[in-house]
């Protein structure tokens, strides 16, 4: 096996998945974003397990792992379109915090850039919901950093897809190839035990 078969390729797409998640998954437990929380907890198991699966020669585990990368790309979709208020989505609503909270992206006040000034008045702690800091500007706006981030999901996803069912589909040829006491054999023909 040389070191750009698509088992490799397979595995370097995975371990940059694992990298891109757990960095997503920082930024949105700083932001208390509970459902990407959630999901990219989902996406990292998987990952592993897809990653176990291509290093392992185990098929069933890459299957899993296509099956996620396919609920993956619709979940990065859905947050790009809640992002560019698509579809009746608006990215004002509290659906990613699961309503329980009233946080927002950790890259609203905190964005490359951004220039943040002191509530001015001391009646701040009167309000129901204070906030301590007003953004004035940023380089880039917090809803173009997040899709990004799903950008990056969808290209890594996409071709780890495609890895994955030619890996899928190799390992296949290989089991119906080879018997386990040492003979290839073509599947037509029967099998016979040495003794």
């Amino acid at each position: 096996m040389g070191c750009c078969s698509a088992r490799c390729m397979l595995i370097l797409l995975c371990c940059l998945q694992l990298i891109t998640a757990l960095e997503r998954q920082v930024f949105d437990f700083l932001g208390y974003q509970w459902a990407p929380i959630m999901i990219n907890f989902f996406h990292i198991i998987m990952v592993i397990l897809g990653l176990f699966g291509a290093i392992q020669y185990r098929s069933r585990y890459v299957i899993m792992y296509l099956l996620w990368t396919l609920l993956w790309v619709g979940w990065n979709v859905f947050v790009s379109c809640l992002y560019l208020d698509l579809g009746g989505l608006s990215k004002d609503s509290d659906i990613l915090s699961l309503g329980v909270s009233s946080h927002r992206s950790w890259w609203k006040d905190n964005g490359p850039g951004c220039e943040s000034e002191g509530l001015p008045s001391a009646e701040w702690h009167n309000q129901q919901n204070p906030e301590l800091t007003t953004v004035l500007s940023c380089w880039l706006e917090y809803q173009y950093i997040e899709i990004l981030h799903c950008i990056v999901q969808l290209l890594v996803s996409l071709l780890g897809f495609v890895y994955a069912c030619y890996v899928v589909c190799t390992f296949s040829d290989e089991e119906d190839s080879f018997n386990f006491i040492g003979e290839f054999h073509h599947p037509s023909k029967p099998s016979q035990l040495l003794f």
